[in-house]
């Protein structure tokens, strides 16, 4: 549903936002390790989210990535439009170019019940709601 690189920035923002304490920044390599993805690949995504402004980023001996209160409170939904585009919630899951209530794919209807129901839970989620998830012990970021 979501690219990889998509994936790994959600994991990667919520995995940053439970290191939260105001003072400690997360390394690339703990980040890469704590949601179990390539080093390499990770620092790319992070890089981009930080330019994006959705995390910060601070240089030095104790520096890394860290959040913001206000970030870890966007919506899940400005991650993945940053990552994605907003394909995933306002695209034909055909792939039609004009597929609309009007001039309907095949699929159309069924669809935006399921797109709706997408745009919703990426809407009315932050960073912050899945990080008390995980460390409520009551979701995962990775499977050791």
């Amino acid at each position: 549903m979501f690219s990889k690189s998509c994936e790994y920035a959600i994991k990667a923002s919520i995995f940053i936002a439970q290191h939260r304490d105001g003072v400690t920044c997360v390394g690339v390599k703990e980040i890469a390790k704590g949601i179990q993805a390539p080093e390499y690949f990770v620092a790319k995504i992070i890089q981009e989210l930080s330019r994006k402004k959705a995390i910060n980023s601070i240089k030095g001996p104790n520096g890394g990535f860290c959040m913001s209160e206000a970030q870890m409170k966007k919506p899940i939904l400005d991650i993945v439009v940053l990552m994605d585009g907003d394909g995933l919630v306002n695209n034909c899951i055909l792939g039609l170019e004009h597929c609309s209530s009007d001039n309907p794919c095949p699929m159309h209807h069924e669809y935006q019940k399921i797109k709706q129901s997408m745009r919703n839970m990426l809407e009315n989620n932050t960073v912050a709601d899945f990080k008390s998830l995980v460390n409520l012990k009551k979701a995962v970021l990775n499977t050791n």
